[in-house]
């Protein structure tokens, strides 16, 4: 067992707008933890691969820019190149397109080392689609965090006009539909509960009680 293999990981897995990432970054925050946000680096590749003009079915292309992706997590802020993008990586028109590259196994590759590197002492919790199932299998806790694609449209609408961008419920629906038979559907590491995972169904849940939830199942496991 290598030392990294020491270090414990709480992964948070589920479909798009389930509300994993600000449980994710509540959780780590409350234990003093470190943060992945899986999804942003395929956003943050997604951004770079239009920002350059590449085609998205380039696999080559995209897998050589993703394996030096210039990222960095500050708190809530993501920097690409040193430039602030966490909100320019949540336009729907990114989130399509890196729903599409994460598709690419040669994409997904690239992805995976720089996705280990996250894993540092005290300790990781890491959001995404294939955390606990391809990523960190052998994560200490693993959480599969699901709601209805009503409330989910419904959130993801409140978000985008809190940050002033245009937003039609009907729209985000069918795209909220439409990307869950895709990430479900790919062949390469499928959105799909680990078999460990401990299932959490967010539809009438305060983001508050969610994050109790896991902080409970964790200090279960942990024994603290």
């Amino acid at each position: 067992m290598t030392e990294t293999s020491l270090i414990p990981v709480i992964t948070i897995d589920g479909p798009t707008a389930s509300g994993k990432g600000t449980v994710a970054s509540r959780v780590a925050e409350a234990l003093g933890f470190a943060l992945l946000d899986s999804g942003a680096l395929y956003r943050l590749t997604a951004l770079s691969a239009l920002e350059a003009e590449l085609a998205l079915d380039d696999a080559g292309a995209i897998a050589t820019l993703a394996r030096s992706l210039p990222v960095k997590f500050e708190g809530e802020r993501i920097l690409l190149a040193g430039r602030a993008v966490q909100d320019a990586i949540r336009q729907e028109a990114i989130g399509n397109a890196a729903s599409k590259i994460a598709a690419l196994p040669a994409v997904r590759a690239a992805l995976v080392e720089l996705q280990h590197g996250f894993r540092q002492p005290p300790g990781l919790v890491a959001d995404g689609r294939d955390m606990g199932t391809v990523i960190f299998p052998d994560a200490t806790l693993k959480v599969f965090l699901t709601a209805s694609v009503q409330a989910r449209a419904e959130r993801r609408y409140k978000q985008l006009i809190e940050k002033g961008f245009p937003a039609n419920m009907f729209a985000l629906s069918q795209d909220l539909k439409e990307r869950d038979a895709r990430d479900t559907e790919r062949a390469v590491a499928p959105l799909k509960p680990a078999e460990d995972a401990h299932w959490l169904e967010t539809s009438e849940l305060t983001i508050e009680q969610s994050v109790a939830q896991v902080l409970d199942w964790w200090h279960h496991r942990a024994g603290t």
